[in-house]
């Protein structure tokens, strides 16, 4: 059985059809990567995935139960984190508590506990800043724990997003576009990251436009034209799809399709 099995999704956003028939599987252990031109509906289908948005048709299980129609953090209990293309931190927070927060869905105490310092809540409070410090160090800002996120590069804000997801303990970590904005190094340092959290256990579904980084960690490609799929296969198989390149070399698609 599949991690995440897609079928037949389809959204509209009045008279624009956003997604249409996409359907794919991701299986246990696979990096498995969206691409396509801007406006292929790459973004659209996260929030699709992730229940930010409820397609009109089709269906979504993840680990074999229907996950459509759930909220964002019913799905995120279940195991499924991700990040997002434009940045999502609290500026006035450290980089220590910004990750702190991606543990709240794994977490008991509510208000009175908290506000009655319980024995139980101080433990889990413990726990939570030695995981979110264990996930600071999985993406190599352990030493910036305490400085104000704004204080931080671009790129180094990046990480901790995603360090703020692996703390939700994902099962399944969709990342939007996390190598936008990111100089040639630091997106080599984001390949050889996200080749070590597969490794260590987290499937991975990217939404990606640097070509590079997804023939490099990709271990299956889906291709949305307009919300539509036009191509799936392993990278070898798509860097030479026809349809893939007339639509990224701004052919006749209907001649390549053809």
């Amino acid at each position: 059985m599949a991690l995440l099995e897609v079928q037949n999704i389809r959204r509209r956003f009045g008279g624009l059809v956003a997604l249409s028939e996409v359907s794919f599987a991701v299986e246990v252990g696979q990096i498995v990567s969206v691409i396509g031109p801007n406006g292929a509906g790459k973004t659209t289908l996260f929030n699709v995935i992730t229940g930010m948005l409820r397609a009109d048709e089709g269906s979504i299980r993840f680990r074999g139960e229907d996950v459509h129609g759930l909220a964002p953090h019913q799905i995120a209990q279940r195991g499924m984190s991700r990040t997002f293309q434009t940045l999502s931190l609290f500026p006035r927070m450290t980089v220590l508590e910004n990750v702190m927060a991606g543990r709240h869905c794994r977490t008991r105490a509510g208000v009175c506990a908290a506000a009655l310092r319980l024995a139980w809540q101080r433990a889990e409070e413990r726990a939570i800043r030695d995981s979110a410090l264990a996930c600071l160090d999985r993406v190599g800002l352990g030493s910036a724990a305490d400085a104000p996120v704004s204080s931080l590069s671009f790129g180094q804000r990046r990480m901790v997003e995603l360090a703020r997801a692996l703390a939700t303990e994902p099962g399944l970590l969709l990342l939007d576009e996390p190598a936008s904005g990111l100089n040639t190094h630091e997106t080599d340092e984001l390949a050889a990251l996200i080749g070590r959290i597969r490794d260590e256990g987290t499937t991975i579904l990217l939404v990606e436009h640097d070509m590079s980084l997804v023939m490099e960690v990709s271990d299956h490609v889906l291709v949305l034209h307009y919300g539509t799929p036009i191509a799936a296969g392993p990278p070898a198989a798509i860097r030479n799809d026809p349809r893939v390149v007339s639509v990224y070399l701004g052919g006749d698609f209907a001649d390549a399709a053809g």
